[in-house]
């Protein structure tokens, strides 16, 4: 399953030729490739998928997309199932 998470862009240049920008994704600032959405500007959200913008998005788009993230992962804790409770995987040990 493929998962883009909406973020608001708070800076933008360029590397390499590449349009280029810092997303915010509720306190976590991430790199992100904007090449996809050029009209995109600093303020606006978008939705990042592996290190790329794929979509821009309106505001209320962005927090409606938030909050069902929140909830999902407020029933995965209350369930005790996801990422964070999942188990590391045992090494092999040399014998």
């Amino acid at each position: 399953m493929c998962l883009g998470v909406p973020g608001k862009v708070i800076e933008i240049y360029e590397v390499g030729g590449l349009k280029m920008g810092k997303v915010d994704f509720g306190g976590v600032v991430r790199e992100a490739c904007l090449a996809y959405v050029p009209e995109i500007e600093v303020g606006q959200y978008t939705v990042i998928h592996v290190g790329f913008a794929i979509s821009q998005i309106s505001e209320a788009e962005a927090m409606e997309s938030l909050e069902v993230l929140q909830e999902i992962t407020s029933v995965e804790e209350e369930l005790g199932i996801g990422s964070a409770a999942e188990p590391t995987p045992e090494r092999p040990t040399a014998g």
